[in-house]
């Protein structure tokens, strides 16, 4: 398993918007009436202060023999290794699977590619080179 590399500036803005979540529902608690204004608070807390987290503490890649798999909190993408033609630096800010700007942009099937950051990106790209030796690396 490969871990992200984290950006302290993203990990901070996930931290901080979990705890902004967290400190209005507890701003608007007491003032919140009856048990539909109390359920209405939690619903928008769960999931605003789990998100984030969710996705600071889960995000990693995978690689099995055929299959690189991607999870970010509960999303979860699948690349059979076969299919990655290009491995090449980014620093893209383009919403992905990264919480990183250091990051790799894959080149897959006809015309498909997501970025990652893998912490250990060389030992990440010998891995898929191991599994699917026609995979171009440039731009290093």
């Amino acid at each position: 398993m490969f871990r992200s590399k984290v950006d302290l500036w993203l990990a901070a803005l996930l931290v901080i918007s979990a705890l902004a979540v967290l400190g209005s529902v507890a701003l608007a608690w007491p003032v919140a009436t009856g048990l539909v204004g109390k359920l209405v608070l939690l619903a928008l807390l769960v999931p605003g202060v789990a998100f984030p987290l969710w996705l600071l503490l889960s995000t990693a890649y995978r690689l099995d023999e055929t299959e690189l798999m991607i999870q970010s909190g509960p999303l979860r993408w699948r690349i059979p290794v076969q299919s990655i033609r290009v491995v090449e630096p980014s620093r893209s800010w383009i919403s992905a699977p990264a919480l990183s700007l250091d990051r790799l942009r894959i080149h897959y099937g006809r015309a498909g590619q997501t970025l990652v950051s893998p912490k250990q990106k060389q030992a990440f790209i010998q891995a898929l080179q191991q599994r699917n030796s026609h995979i171009r690396v440039q731009g290093f």
